[in-house]
């Protein structure tokens, strides 16, 4: 799957790098919703294009999942700052 890096020039692989922690800094940085949403931006920095083939739990259990993530932040990062801000959607959309 990484052959290609074999064939890569120096330059190229740092430059590889860099796009890389472009992309890990990005993800990392989220915050509020940005950590839950689906992040191809963050897999098309692989070289290999394949359709993720996404599945979506019911409801239910999605909004259950979605509890559970915020419970293990709170219990990582229990001092993190609280906000109040209204989800803003795409385009502005609540």
């Amino acid at each position: 799957m990484d052959e290609d890096l074999a064939q890569r020039t120096r330059d190229e692989l740092i430059t590889e790098v860099k796009k890389l922690r472009a992309g890990i800094r990005a993800h990392r940085d989220s915050t509020t919703h940005e950590l839950c949403w689906h992040h191809p931006q963050l897999w098309g920095l692989l070289p290999e294009k394949l359709d993720p083939h996404v599945a979506v739990q019911a409801r239910p259990q999605f909004l259950r999942g979605c509890v559970r993530y915020w419970e293990s932040l709170d219990a990582q990062f229990p001092h993190a700052p609280r906000v109040a801000e209204a989800f803003q959607g795409p385009l502005g959309h609540q």
